[in-house]
């Protein structure tokens, strides 16, 4: 497919400008451009078939089934984001007096106080711009709470060996040494290294609960009294909560911080690149180390963004919590865990479970066996699922499993999508036992079939070539 630049034609475009109603003003030339602006030159014909042609090329959640774990990619109300597209929220700016925007100032304080009620925690901050923009700033908040005790020996951050990988990075970033803990047999952190681990250098532990495997950890409220116990603090990753939310609350597990991805769990659409939004929530012990960046606080203090961070994501987010209440969150959750569990039991015959119990969001299958049987393997079934209209799960992830795939049905799945899925995913494990080399060209349909993916990581394309 050709890019806009490709498609340009000089001296094309598709506005009319009305005539300049105020005095002209002459730019200082310091302020001005060395080389010309160079943007694509297309009417509105051809700018319109290009987006749609794009579109046509994309898979989302409203194309088909889209399990891809611990992502929550499910559908999202149509009416949250024509509430979040009102003049009254769009047409505003951050500094205009506190008087004329009471209704955005509204917005923050209930989903502030929503929110909270949610995860159990008695303030936030709205500033992070996504989930690990959330995890960084809740790691700023337990290393300024142990500087102002005066506590600088407490450099480590205690990880499980399933976390998400930008919990590692967001730690490093904060200035934290890492400390991996394996998981237990069961899937859950093992109990007896966590101890080990544990000291008087252990600033904290970050940890998802229901985890990367869809399991929630029993010991939870043992592992929060032992980090505490050593002095350390308890950091909640909210990118599972679409399986609690309503349930269980972190507060309640024992978690001082906790942060949320509003793009995941409460509305915003998820991918693209944005917007998001990733909150931070605390204990109120912690509310003076949150970012100050509030209409009534000015912009003093802490801030990891400019302002308020994505209001308009924080509209729908609220716009999604009103129109469910705290009997729809509860329901969405229990479906998320529901539709999980019948996906894993209907396929649970065929492929291999490595952990068998009870899920929460989401569930993780091995392939090892059936690579070794047939060749075929993780990434030649998510490829070959592209094929039955069906977009492939998490491939790979986490490390502990090997030839992993990962799915997270969500809530707005129906039970036909889900047997229909089921019945997709038994046909290929028969097809890599009898076709498997037909696997292994999969997709043959989609627009893009198999990229080179070493040499796209290592040597990407990222700018235009104008000179061509």
């Amino acid at each position: 497919m050709e890019l806009l630049f490709e498609k340009s034609v000089p001296g094309r475009h598709c506005f009319i400008l009305p005539k300049c109603d105020v005095p002209r003003t002459g730019m200082p030339a310091e302020f001005k451009r060395a080389i010309p602006l160079d943007l694509p030159e297309m009417s509105e014909t051809d700018v319109s078939r290009h987006y749609t042609e794009l579109c046509h090329n994309a898979f989302g959640v409203n194309c088909g089934f889209y399990p891809l774990g611990s992502c929550t990619m499910k559908y999202n109300p149509r009416i949250n984001e024509e509430i979040a597209a009102m003049p009254e929220f769009t047409c505003i700016h951050p500094l205009q007096p506190s008087e004329t925007v009471r209704g955005c100032r509204l917005v923050i304080d209930k989903a502030e106080k929503y929110l909270c009620e949610i995860t159990g925690t008695d303030a936030m901050t709205f500033q992070p711009a996504a989930g690990a923009h959330g995890e960084f700033t809740g790691l700023l908040l337990i290393k300024a709470y142990h500087l102002s005790r005066n506590d600088t020996k407490r450099k480590k951050i205690i990880i499980p060996d399933s976390a998400h990988g930008t919990n590692p990075a967001s730690a490093s970033m904060a200035g934290f040494q890492t400390v991996s803990v394996p998981s237990g047999k069961d899937g859950c952190v093992d109990i007896e290294k966590l101890s080990e681990v544990l000291g008087d250098d252990t600033a904290g532990l970050m940890l998802t609960n229901p985890n990367t495997l869809g399991l929630f950890d029993k010991n939870i409220l043992k592992i929060t009294k032992m980090v505490h116990d050593s002095g350390g603090l308890t950091y909640y990753d909210g990118a599972n909560l679409n399986a609690i939310m309503g349930v269980v609350r972190p507060g309640d597990m024992g978690f001082d911080v906790v942060h949320l991805n509003l793009h995941k769990t409460f509305s915003t659409p998820h991918g693209g690149g944005g917007p998001g939004s990733g909150p931070v929530g605390c204990k109120a012990f912690l509310r003076e180390f949150l970012p100050k960046c509030t209409y009534t606080e000015g912009g003093n203090g802490l801030q990891v963004k400019s302002f308020y961070g994505n209001f308009l994501v924080v509209v729908k987010a609220l716009a999604y919590i009103l129109t469910l209440g705290a009997e729809g969150i509860r329901e969405a959750a229990s479906t998320a865990v529901l539709n999980a569990n019948y996906l894993m039991s209907r396929i649970s015959e065929t492929y291999e479970m490595p952990y068998r119990h009870t899920c929460m969001h989401e569930f993780v299958t091995s392939l090892e066996s059936l690579k070794k049987e047939t060749g075929v393997s993780a990434l030649d079934v998510a490829k070959s699922l592209i094929d039955w209209g069906m977009h492939p799960p998490t491939m790979y992830f986490p490390l502990i499993v090997h030839e992993a795939l990962m799915f997270e049905p969500t809530e707005t799945e129906s039970k036909q999508t889900l047997d229909k899925a089921a019945d997709i995913l038994i046909k290929l494990y028969k097809e890599a036992h009898e076709n498997p080399s037909k696997m292994k060209e999969a997709p043959t349909k989609a627009y893009i079939r198999r990229p080179d993916e070493v040499r796209a990581a290592r040597s990407p394309i990222l700018r235009y070539d104008h000179s061509k």
